[in-house]
C-alpha cells in the first residue's frame, strides 16, 4: 500500500528525539467523518529523522476500542515532497483505518496510544461521525 500526503490525510510524524526519561503523554483529540461500512483512514504513523530517512516505527495500541466499529492497522510506504527540511522522501509507515458495521449511523469513539522511540507517547482520542448513504451528497 502506498500513501501520498494530501489535505485530507492525518499525519503524525516525529523527528527522532534523544533518548532520556519518559515524558508525560500528550493527548490529541480529533473528529473524523465516515460513511457506514466504509474503510476510513484515521491516522498515519511514521518516524522521519532529520536526515530524511526513516527511524523506528512507533508502537500502536488500541486503549479503548470503538463501541460499534473496528480499527485495523496496515503497513504502507509514504511518499512526500517538501516535508519540513526534506525535499522528497519515501518512508515506511502504519496507517490506521476505522470501519463501522453496515447500517450504523451515529458517533463512535476510540483511544489509541502511540509510543515513539526516545520515550514520547501520544494518546489519541478519535471520534468518528458515521453517516448513511447519501448523507454527503451536495444538492
Amino acid at each position: 500500500m502506498k500513501v501520498l500526503f494530501s489535505g485530507a490525510l492525518f499525519i503524525f510524524a516525529l523527528f527522532a528525539a534523544p533518548a532520556h526519561a519518559q515524558e508525560t503523554p500528550r493527548t490529541v483529540e480529533r473528529t473524523v467523518k465516515s460513511l457506514a461500512n466504509s474503510d476510513t483512514q484515521i491516522g498515519v504513523y511514521l518516524n522521519v529523522l532529520p536526515d530524511c530517512s526513516s527511524g523506528p516505527l512507533p508502537t500502536i495500541r488500541l486503549v479503548d476500542a470503538p463501541a460499534s466499529g473496528k480499527v485495523t492497522v496496515k503497513s504502507a510506504k509514504v511518499k512526500a515532497t517538501n516535508y519540513k527540511a526534506c525535499l522528497a522522501l519515501e518512508v515506511p509507515a502504519y496507517v490506521a483505518f476505522y470501519k463501522s458495521p453496515p447500517g450504523f449511523v451515529g458517533d463512535d469513539a476510540m483511544t489509541i496510544e502511540v509510543k515513539y522511540s526516545g520515550g514520547r507517547t501520544e494518546i489519541q482520542k478519535i471520534r468518528v461521525n458515521v453517516s448513511g448513504p447519501g448523507a454527503q451528497q451536495k444538492i
